[in-house]
């Protein structure tokens, strides 16, 4: 850190990303990537809008923006996308809870919204998690602030029903609600239907997991025309062009041929279903998870020494230090061969 940054955030405590390290090759199970690639029509997109790089993107996104308001029976007005969810996220934090404004998120979830409030001086509140690690929405009732759910709530991939979120927006008529649907296709019943009888929800949904194009960088909000409408003002007044002519492109494309991907997430679901299945009989605890990854610990080794010792031997999973979960490691389902190669060598640790 410098002597020329602010003041305001020489305490700010960044986020952390997923390793991605380079010295070998690895089996990466550690950053909730699709193993599936895109499908060829989105590749075919992407490279038509190569040779056009020399132009600005439509800040409007309008071709992917229309694609998403099609499948989803909504209008273009009730749209937003972004560069990845993240950014959404960011810009929903500044918009609806910045400048000494307030938020309530669980205290075990997506790390990015502690560094979100932090960034914008939100005066936010961590609620705890349950014993089992369950949301209990009831304390997200009667709120004075914007309230944040990642549902399923990640890293444990646990659910909210869409009547216990519907609870939540009626009790907080005058606050945003914002519901993160990252891994919402996974086998989670979405509330996206709700935005059309609430306007003070705002979902946010991401390419990156269910439409294998995290390096893309790609999401997108559906809300009541006036939330979006903030989100564009914020959006305007930052950068209009965040997103690129080749992501714009390959998103549309990827909304046109949904049907690939939802394929991909029952496969995902097959798969997570069988690992959950072996590490149970190896003795593991799995948290029942509706998202394309799972929540694990074992008795017979800790965390961080099982994350280490699959780094060893080529596997990489997501370990976390907090007090409460660092016995678990947030594992990926990856395809059925790389969940074979965890099996193996996770035997060959506990045989050891």
């Amino acid at each position: 850190m410098s002597r020329y940054l602010s003041e305001a955030y020489q305490s700010l405590e960044a986020y952390t990303p997923g390793e991605q390290p380079q010295d070998m090759q690895y089996v990466k199970l550690n950053t909730n990537e699709s193993p599936y690639p895109p499908c060829p029509e989105v590749i075919e997109a992407a490279a038509r809008e190569a040779g056009r790089l020399q132009l600005y993107s439509d800040p409007v996104c309008a071709n992917v923006r229309d694609a998403i308001a099609g499948l989803y029976g909504v209008k273009r007005e009730n749209v937003y996308v972004s560069n990845g969810s993240d950014d959404i996220l960011n810009f929903a934090f500044m918009a609806f809870a910045g400048r000494g404004g307030r938020a309530y998120f669980p205290d075990i979830s997506y790390g990015f919204y502690k560094v979100f409030g932090d960034l914008y001086g939100v005066d936010y509140t961590q609620i705890p998690l349950e014993a089992d690690f369950t949301i209990d929405p009831e304390k997200y009732h009667h709120r004075d602030g914007m309230v944040v759910i990642a549902n399923p709530n990640a890293p444990t991939g646990l659910t909210l029903t869409v009547d216990e979120i519907e609870g939540i927006l009626r009790s907080n008529p005058d606050r945003v609600v914002l519901i993160d649907e990252a891994y919402v296709d996974f086998g989670a019943e979405s509330c996206l239907p709700l935005t059309a009888k609430y306007d003070n929800l705002l979902v946010c949904q991401t390419f990156s997991k269910s439409r294998s194009m995290a390096g893309a960088r790609l999401g997108f909000a559906i809300a009541s025309a006036g939330l979006i409408a903030d989100l564009d003002r914020i959006k305007y007044s930052t950068n209009p062009y965040n997103v690129n002519l080749m992501t714009c492109a390959a998103g549309a494309a990827a909304i046109k041929n949904n049907g690939y991907y939802m394929d991909n997430c029952r496969k995902i679901e097959a798969t997570r279903a069988e690992t959950t299945k072996r590490l149970e009989a190896l003795g593991f605890t799995v948290l029942p998870s509706k998202a394309n990854f799972i929540f694990a610990k074992s008795d017979r080794i800790g965390g961080g020494e099982l994350y280490q010792e699959l780094k060893k031997r080529g596997v990489l999973v997501r370990h976390f230090t907090a007090e409460r979960i660092k016995d678990f490691n947030r594992i990926t389902i990856g395809t059925p061969e790389q969940m074979d190669t965890l099996i193996q060598k996770i035997v060959e640790i506990l045989e050891a």
